[in-house]
Protein backbone atom coordinates (compact mmCIF):
# COMPACT_ATOMS: atom_id res chain seq x y z
CA UNK A 1 0.00 0.00 0.00
CA UNK A 2 2.73 2.03 0.79
CA UNK A 3 4.28 1.67 -2.39
CA UNK A 4 0.73 2.55 -4.21
CA UNK A 5 1.53 5.71 -2.48
CA UNK A 6 4.79 6.71 -2.91
CA UNK A 7 4.02 5.86 -7.02
CA UNK A 8 0.99 8.17 -6.58
CA UNK A 9 2.79 10.95 -5.04
CA UNK A 10 5.92 10.83 -7.85
CA UNK A 11 3.28 11.06 -10.62
CA UNK A 12 1.65 13.70 -9.33
CA UNK A 13 5.07 15.39 -8.20
CA UNK A 14 6.51 14.44 -11.69
CA UNK A 15 3.25 16.02 -13.34
CA UNK A 16 3.08 19.21 -11.08
CA UNK A 17 7.03 19.60 -12.75
CA UNK A 18 6.74 19.77 -15.88
CA UNK A 19 3.42 21.88 -16.02
CA UNK A 20 5.24 24.32 -13.55
CA UNK A 21 7.83 24.44 -16.20
CA UNK A 22 5.48 24.96 -19.16
CA UNK A 23 4.04 27.62 -16.97
CA UNK A 24 7.04 29.30 -15.97
CA UNK A 25 8.14 29.57 -19.44
CA UNK A 26 4.86 30.96 -20.96
CA UNK A 27 4.99 33.28 -18.06
CA UNK A 28 8.21 33.95 -19.37
CA UNK A 29 7.32 35.07 -22.62
CA UNK A 30 3.98 36.66 -21.33
CA UNK A 31 6.21 39.04 -20.01
CA UNK A 32 8.78 40.20 -22.61
CA UNK A 33 5.89 40.09 -24.97
CA UNK A 34 4.02 42.72 -22.82
CA UNK A 35 7.24 44.91 -22.23
CA UNK A 36 7.42 44.40 -26.13
CA UNK A 37 4.37 45.77 -26.73
CA UNK A 38 4.86 49.01 -24.20
CA UNK A 39 8.22 49.76 -25.53
CA UNK A 40 6.57 49.59 -29.26
CA UNK A 41 3.42 51.64 -28.31
CA UNK A 42 5.62 54.85 -26.25
CA UNK A 43 9.30 54.13 -27.12
CA UNK A 44 10.40 52.43 -30.28
CA UNK A 45 8.79 53.21 -33.70
CA UNK A 46 7.49 49.63 -33.96
CA UNK A 47 4.07 48.85 -34.58
CA UNK A 48 3.75 45.09 -32.94
CA UNK A 49 0.36 44.86 -33.63
CA UNK A 50 0.61 41.24 -32.30
CA UNK A 51 0.96 41.91 -28.60
CA UNK A 52 -1.61 41.92 -27.01
CA UNK A 53 -3.14 39.57 -28.51
CA UNK A 54 -0.66 36.89 -27.76
CA UNK A 55 -0.30 38.38 -24.77
CA UNK A 56 -4.13 37.86 -23.90
CA UNK A 57 -3.42 34.15 -24.99
CA UNK A 58 -0.53 33.19 -23.02
CA UNK A 59 -2.32 34.92 -19.79
CA UNK A 60 -5.40 32.55 -20.23
CA UNK A 61 -3.35 30.06 -20.61
CA UNK A 62 -1.18 30.53 -17.44
CA UNK A 63 -3.56 30.71 -15.68
CA UNK A 64 -5.50 28.14 -16.68
CA UNK A 65 -2.24 25.66 -16.17
CA UNK A 66 -1.97 26.90 -12.53
CA UNK A 67 -4.87 25.53 -11.76
CA UNK A 68 -3.63 21.92 -11.55
CA UNK A 69 -0.19 23.26 -9.52
CA UNK A 70 -2.81 24.28 -6.96
CA UNK A 71 -4.63 21.44 -6.57
CA UNK A 72 -1.39 19.56 -6.47
CA UNK A 73 0.14 21.26 -3.45
CA UNK A 74 -3.55 21.27 -2.34
CA UNK A 75 -2.80 25.24 -1.94
CA UNK A 76 -6.19 26.08 -3.76
CA UNK A 77 -8.59 28.49 -1.59
CA UNK A 78 -10.96 26.53 0.76
CA UNK A 79 -12.60 27.37 4.21
CA UNK A 80 -9.80 25.84 6.66
CA UNK A 81 -11.64 27.52 10.09
CA UNK A 82 -14.55 24.72 10.09
CA UNK A 83 -12.29 22.22 8.10
CA UNK A 84 -8.98 22.20 10.47
CA UNK A 85 -11.68 21.46 13.92
CA UNK A 86 -13.15 18.79 12.74
CA UNK A 87 -12.31 14.77 13.28
CA UNK A 88 -9.66 12.64 11.20
CA UNK A 89 -11.90 10.60 9.85
CA UNK A 90 -14.62 13.53 9.08
CA UNK A 91 -11.95 15.53 7.41
CA UNK A 92 -11.43 12.41 5.11
CA UNK A 93 -14.93 12.16 3.91
CA UNK A 94 -15.35 16.30 3.41
CA UNK A 95 -12.09 16.39 1.34
CA UNK A 96 -13.16 13.06 -0.48
CA UNK A 97 -16.52 14.62 -1.56
CA UNK A 98 -15.01 17.85 -2.84
CA UNK A 99 -12.18 16.13 -4.55
CA UNK A 100 -15.15 14.15 -6.22
CA UNK A 101 -17.01 17.38 -6.61
CA UNK A 102 -13.87 18.89 -8.10
CA UNK A 103 -13.75 16.15 -10.53
CA UNK A 104 -17.03 16.14 -11.77
CA UNK A 105 -17.00 20.29 -12.36
CA UNK A 106 -13.91 19.66 -14.40
CA UNK A 107 -14.78 16.55 -16.22
CA UNK A 108 -17.86 18.78 -17.85
CA UNK A 109 -15.50 21.41 -18.11
CA UNK A 110 -13.74 19.46 -20.28
CA UNK A 111 -16.31 18.10 -22.29
CA UNK A 112 -17.75 21.54 -23.22
CA UNK A 113 -14.01 23.12 -23.70
CA UNK A 114 -13.94 19.79 -26.76
CA UNK A 115 -16.64 20.94 -28.11
CA UNK A 116 -15.67 24.63 -27.99
CA UNK A 117 -12.05 23.61 -29.14
CA UNK A 118 -13.98 22.00 -32.42
CA UNK A 119 -15.89 25.30 -32.84
CA UNK A 120 -12.93 27.36 -32.38
CA UNK A 121 -11.50 25.73 -35.83
CA UNK A 122 -14.24 27.56 -37.85
CA UNK A 123 -12.87 30.91 -36.83
CA UNK A 124 -9.98 32.57 -36.74
CA UNK A 125 -7.86 34.95 -34.78
CA UNK A 126 -7.90 38.24 -35.55
CA UNK A 127 -4.67 39.30 -35.69
CA UNK A 128 -2.60 35.73 -35.73
CA UNK A 129 -5.35 34.42 -38.79
CA UNK A 130 -4.86 30.91 -37.04
CA UNK A 131 -7.62 28.91 -36.44
CA UNK A 132 -9.63 29.81 -32.57
CA UNK A 133 -9.20 26.30 -31.77
CA UNK A 134 -5.26 26.41 -31.04
CA UNK A 135 -5.82 28.84 -28.02
CA UNK A 136 -8.80 26.91 -26.74
CA UNK A 137 -6.93 24.14 -26.58
CA UNK A 138 -6.03 25.23 -22.86
CA UNK A 139 -9.29 24.54 -21.68
CA UNK A 140 -9.86 20.85 -22.55
CA UNK A 141 -6.07 20.28 -21.19
CA UNK A 142 -6.60 22.41 -18.09
CA UNK A 143 -9.45 20.65 -17.00
CA UNK A 144 -7.73 17.00 -17.84
CA UNK A 145 -5.04 18.25 -15.72
CA UNK A 146 -7.63 19.43 -12.94
CA UNK A 147 -9.19 15.87 -13.04
CA UNK A 148 -5.71 13.63 -12.89
CA UNK A 149 -4.60 15.88 -10.14
CA UNK A 150 -7.60 15.35 -7.67
CA UNK A 151 -8.17 11.70 -8.98
CA UNK A 152 -4.49 11.32 -7.67
CA UNK A 153 -4.83 13.68 -4.48
CA UNK A 154 -8.35 11.69 -3.61
CA UNK A 155 -6.31 8.73 -3.92
CA UNK A 156 -3.72 9.62 -1.87
CA UNK A 157 -5.81 11.12 0.96
CA UNK A 158 -7.39 7.85 0.41
CA UNK A 159 -4.75 5.59 1.59
CA UNK A 160 -2.92 6.91 3.70
CA UNK A 161 -2.15 10.97 4.08
CA UNK A 162 -4.61 12.95 6.11
CA UNK A 163 -5.70 15.61 4.15
CA UNK A 164 -4.53 19.64 5.45
CA UNK A 165 -4.08 22.40 4.41
CA UNK A 166 -1.12 23.48 2.56
CA UNK A 167 0.54 25.41 5.62
CA UNK A 168 0.70 22.59 8.65
CA UNK A 169 2.55 20.51 5.68
CA UNK A 170 5.01 23.14 4.85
Amino acid sequence: MTTLLHRLTRISEALNLWVERCAVAMLSVLVVTVWLGILSRYVLPWNLTFTEELARYLMIWVALLAISLGICKRQHVGMLVIFDRLPRQMRKCLALSFDLIGILFFAVMFYHGLTYVERGFNQSTMIFGIPRGYPYLIIPIASGLACLQLALAAAQDLMDRPPQPAQARA
